[in-house]
């Protein structure tokens, strides 16, 4: 399992061999390599999942929001016992 950040497709970003997305992340543009997933194919406005810089995954919408709700649960530290 790995931490995946949802971030929506801006635009295809010309040469690197068509390999680079510029991507909307919280706000911030971002470079990610799509590289992984070399049987997709992404337009603005597509939802992804980034880990490490790479997209390891297409989602939509939902899927986005369902990744960015566990992040956040993540940081709220909820379910998580003081330690004895």
């Amino acid at each position: 399992m790995c931490l995946g950040i949802p971030g929506q497709v801006v635009r295809m970003l010309e040469g690197y061999g068509g390999q680079l997305a510029l991507v909307d992340v919280a706000g911030e543009h971002r470079k990610v390599n799509i590289g992984m997933l070399p049987e997709e194919t992404f337009a603005r406005g597509d939802w992804v999942i980034i880990h490490m810089g790479f997209v390891v995954e297409k989602t939509d919408k939902a899927g986005a929001a369902a990744a960015m709700s566990g992040l956040k649960l993540m940081g709220t530290g909820i379910g998580i016992e003081d330690p004895p």
